[in-house]
């Protein structure tokens, strides 16, 4: 059912449940037999795709011990997942609210805020924002990528680059360093 709900939700933002229903080959009363209204559709969606990011984020510090290359590593394994849900962010900021979302995300706030405090330790970053606030950087940039991609201003490959380069230069790394390191740890993703 959700996926169905996602594909439709992707389709047509505005899908009503009786065309979610239509297209999953229910009836509307079994839709709502799963889901009491359309922003609880809307929030299991969202709990799914926080999952996904959790996982990436995860799995994009794994084995990497440099705190730049681990966040550019993090950061490109959850563009790959955000990639595939962006077109939902806004039904999820009007269902769950900016609050809720970042809720959701508590533990890798948490995950990413202790590797930006190492890197600010170690001084490889130069920021004068402590690594907390870095953290909402960091939101805001890959959300606002999103919402240029949804928009046809960048592509989805060249966002995602885009999104970790702007973060690491943002946080004192200086540019080239950033662009070369971001091009080697997706050269090591590539299939």
């Amino acid at each position: 059912m959700l996926d169905v709900a996602f594909a439709e939700l992707t389709r047509d933002p505005d899908a009503s449940m009786d065309q979610i229903a239509r297209a999953a080959g229910v009836v509307r009363r079994t839709v709502y037999g799963h889901f009491p209204n359309r922003e609880a559709l809307v929030t299991a969606i969202l709990d799914e795709a926080v999952t996904a990011v959790t996982a990436a984020h995860t799995a994009g510090y794994e084995g990497v011990d440099d705190p730049p290359r681990a966040i550019a590593s993090a950061m490109l394994a959850v563009w790959d997942v955000t990639d595939r849900y962006r077109l939902l962010l806004s039904l999820a900021q009007r269902a769950v609210t900016m609050e809720g979302i970042r809720e959701r995300l508590a533990p890798v706030h948490e995950t990413g805020t202790q590797m930006l405090q190492r890197a600010l330790d170690e001084g490889r970053f130069t920021t004068a924002l402590p690594a907390r606030a870095l953290v909402y950087v960091l939101e805001n940039i890959m959300f606002g990528l999103m919402e240029a991609v949804n928009d046809g201003v960048l592509g989805t490959e060249e966002a995602g680059r885009a999104a970790a380069v702007t973060f690491l230069t943002g946080a004192g790394l200086p540019a080239q360093e950033a662009t070369t390191l971001v091009s080697e740890v997706a050269s090591t993703k590539a299939p």
